[in-house]
């Protein structure tokens, strides 16, 4: 007999809310996981950013990580997008990825691409 996707319990971070069967069998809080997969985006990101310097190779800038993009310099070798469908990827995966990018601030990005 199989196990339901979903049930209610109660969390000891957010009450009463919904869980949802793990592969290994076990239920975990959605809201939980959610604020876990968040969690390790950011330190993938905060990571990534340092690998590639830390700030925009245009301008140097450096103020917010959320404003920093990877440009891939050669669309042709690109193998995935860094944040593409929301994928966490491991850190090897995207290293190999990085090697590929340029670290690059928004309003320059914009500006590259309207360029070429």
């Amino acid at each position: 007999m199989s196990l339901p996707k979903f049930t209610d319990k109660v969390c000891y971070k957010h009450g009463l809310t919904q869980y949802v069967l793990e592969g290994r069998e076990y239920y975990r809080c959605k809201k939980c996981r959610v604020e876990a997969v968040l969690k390790r985006r950011r330190k993938l990101k905060q990571l990534a950013v340092e690998y590639l310097g830390g700030s925009c190779v245009k301008c140097g800038y450096n103020k917010s990580v959320s404003a920093l993009d990877f440009h891939h310099v050669d669309p042709t070798t690109k193998s995935f997008g860094i944040a593409e469908n929301g994928f966490t990827r491991s850190w090897d995966a995207l290293q190999s990825e990085l090697d590929k990018c340029i670290l690059i601030c928004a309003n320059c990005h914009r500006e590259l691409h309207h360029e070429g």
